[in-house]
């Protein structure tokens, strides 16, 4: 006869309580803690190989990836000087706390100031995992279309910020950037929304910068 066995803990429960102690522990440490979350192709990884140079002269970080496999984006992040680790979920569609948690122990945290993961590419499962972080960024590209603001609310809902990427090919993929943003607003007043695209034939992502680096001192200094 086969045991039956019953599941008292509801999961989602149980990542809530592994997330809070992943914060207390980056609190603990003098870490914030930023959470990246996107399509696939939405450009995260080229936004973070942008912005982590002149991060990285400012605070000391650590980068966690997370795929369905390979160590390709690990691998991009480290020729920027920055360290990371790479998490392969083997085909989970989001990473969660408990991931976070056993990664972590893996990182040098005497050493980092500023903790950004990289969310596996969906934009559906991770936004419903709290990880620990104390930022949370959605990345979208004009590529995929001024409207999917609105096809995806709870994206929009929990996040504080949108990074509107490759805004250099909004002609071309007949996409008006400034529509995408009323999108983001029309669902959630309250997100930041910056842009990150080329200039001139230079990526620029100044406005994501200046936002994390502001947030940073604010929800430091309140911790």
């Amino acid at each position: 006869m086969s045991e039956e066995i019953e599941v008292n803990e509801d999961l989602m429960d149980l990542n809530e309580k592994i997330a809070k102690g992943n914060h207390e522990l980056f609190r603990k440490n003098g870490i914030f803690t930023i959470n990246i979350m996107g399509s696939p192709g939405s450009g995260k990884t080229t936004l973070l190989e942008n912005i982590l140079p002149k991060l990285s002269k400012l605070y000391r970080i650590t980068v966690i990836e997370g795929d369905l496999a390979t160590q390709n984006d690990a691998d991009r992040i480290r020729k920027t000087g920055v360290s990371a680790l790479q998490i392969n979920t083997g085909g989970g569609c989001h990473l969660d706390a408990a991931m976070i948690a056993s990664e972590f122990k893996k990182a040098d945290a005497e050493n980092t100031d500023l903790l950004i993961i990289e969310n596996v590419g969906n934009l559906v499962c991770p936004i419903e995992f709290y990880l620990g972080e104390d930022l949370r960024l959605v990345v979208m590209s004009t590529s995929e279309g001024e409207d999917k603001p609105l096809k995806y609310p709870p994206a929009m809902l929990h996040t504080d910020a949108v990074v509107i990427t490759k805004t250099d090919i909004a002609e071309y993929v007949d996409v008006d950037v400034r529509k995408m943003k009323d999108n983001v607003k029309k669902v959630n007043p309250k997100a930041r929304v910056l842009e990150a695209g080329k200039v001139n034939g230079v990526y620029s992502a100044d406005q994501v910068i200046s936002y994390i680096k502001d947030e940073q001192k604010i929800r430091c200094a309140g911790a």
